[in-house]
């Protein structure tokens, strides 16, 4: 396949929004959903005689995100103008940084087809949101200022990235990172994560880059792998036919699954960068990058190898544990006071995944117990599971007494049940005598039918091997 012959040099520009309650240069709310052009005044609409004043928890957050990138700090930085003349910010102008960034020469590690690789990290600079433009079929285009001067970190990342599933990779393990961090809510649905891919092709073994196109503001892991295969398809298509890709920014339609040009892509001249006259240059000393870097929590790597050391966790299990800082956090409460970490994990996994308001974790904790030291079967576990999630105000223990749901496991007691259904399912007992072990499952449900559930079911199979065999 002709695809076969190239391969795709992709750099990301992700866009992370920062969790301050106000804007970078204003202090205007950044709260989210509020009605259009509500959260906005002289300063974030750039009106005449408006000065702007920097917001130190956004500088804070954005040397945090640094850090936990394994980024160099500069020491010395500012801000600059950043000059263009699109409507979604009203004063024609985007203050951010341009040869002085506040962050440098970091990396990610990431793991793609079981491989491990770093992912380089150019630079991280400090910038004002631009507002959002909404294009109605009767109206026109709309702007909502509400947005103007949120602060944002633009993460540029150094053209390591080869394929969809490393870009897809990336992007998840820097938003994983900064959740941890603190510094951003990543709330791609909302905006708060938005992805530019830029990316190009080349023969195979070749060194020299091809042109690249910008693909612009993409807000999930599906539409960055889609935008990246057909864009990858389409270059190299082009490519073939003898064409010169054109550099310029594209747009993703996620309704067709196609990109289509936008614009011719501007460089660095064209923004006429110039060092922002109403915000002076600053310094960073040593002693506040490190009481910030003292702040920092233990990364989603780092708790990975901490789950698998400490809990006995599968590599597969602790990373979706970590996918979620609070979730990560309500596991080791409650592994603390259960001796059955793994049967926790499983339960958070398997039932709890989709659920938005976790159980009270001691609860969760006991329902471990009983399972690990067979108390309860995994049919009672879900039912006592349930009970919490519904409300249900009894303890564990309460509800195992009082419904007489604890698990049947004597052999003495299971006896009278497994007589019952060997008289009951006599073709099933002579199925399998005769060599058809599956038959054994239907004389195994009688008995669970039978004790409503309670019977343990690993017990019964091994008394009817015996009495059958």
């Amino acid at each position: 396949m002709v695809y076969d012959v190239y391969e795709m040099v992709i750099g990301l520009e992700v866009h992370v929004e920062l969790k301050t309650e106000t804007k970078i240069f204003c202090s205007c709310s950044t709260a989210f959903g509020a009605e259009p052009n509500t959260q906005c005044c002289p300063v974030c609409m750039g009106l005449p005689g408006a000065l702007p004043t920097l917001n130190k928890k956004a500088v804070e957050y954005a040397i945090k995100a640094g850090l936990a990138l394994n980024c160099d700090i500069n020491r010395y930085t500012r801000m600059d103008r950043k000059n263009y003349f699109y409507p979604d910010l009203p004063k024609a102008y985007q203050i951010s940084q341009y040869d002085l960034p506040l962050c440098k020469n970091g990396y990610v590690e990431i793991e793609s087809s079981g491989k491990r690789k770093k992912i380089g990290i150019t630079r991280i600079h400090l910038e004002e949101d631009a507002g959002k433009l909404i294009h109605d079929a009767d109206a026109g285009t709309l702007i909502d200022c509400n947005r103007c001067g949120v602060p944002l970190i633009e993460i540029v990342s150094e053209p390591d990235i080869r394929s969809a599933e490393e870009a897809v990779t990336y992007v998840k393990s820097l938003r994983s990172i900064l959740l941890y961090t603190g510094v951003s809510d990543v709330k791609m649905q909302e905006g708060s994560l938005r992805c530019d891919v830029n990316l190009s092709v080349r023969r195979r073994g070749d060194s020299m880059l091809g042109n690249r196109c910008e693909l612009k503001n993409i807000n999930s892991f599906r539409f960055i792998a889609e935008a990246i295969e057909y864009e990858f398809r389409r270059q190299v298509d082009a490519v073939e036919r003898g064409e010169l890709i054109v550099i310029e920014t594209r747009r993703f339609d996620q309704n067709d699954g196609k990109t289509y040009a936008m614009r011719p892509k501007e460089d660095a001249g064209e923004y006429r960068f110039f060092p922002e006259p109403d915000i002076p240059a600053f310094l960073i000393s040593d002693d506040y990058i490190s009481k910030i870097a003292v702040e920092l929590p233990m990364l989603p790597d780092a708790k990975k190898e901490m789950l698998m050391v400490k809990y006995g966790l599968t590599k597969y299990d602790a990373e979706l544990l970590t996918e979620n800082p609070s979730r990560c956090e309500y596991y080791e409460f409650a592994a603390s006071k259960t001796n059955y970490p793994k049967i926790l994990a499983n339960i958070m996994i398997s039932e709890l995944t989709e659920c938005a308001c976790l159980p009270d974790a001691e609860m969760l904790a006991q329902i471990c117990n009983f399972s690990g030291e067979e108390r309860i079967n995994s049919n009672t576990a879900k039912k006592l599971l349930t009970s919490l999630l519904n409300g249900d105000k009894r303890t564990p223990e309460d509800i195992i007494r009082e419904e007489n749901l604890e698990q049947i496991s004597s052999v003495e007691a299971l006896m009278p049940f497994v007589e019952e259904a060997i008289a009951g399912n006599q073709k099933s007992v002579n199925d399998y005598k005769a060599g058809k072990s599956a038959a054994l499952k239907a004389i195994v449900g009688s008995v669970m039918r039978s004790t409503s559930g309670r019977a343990n079911a690993v017990k019964v199979s091994e008394i009817l091997a015996d009495v059958l065999k």
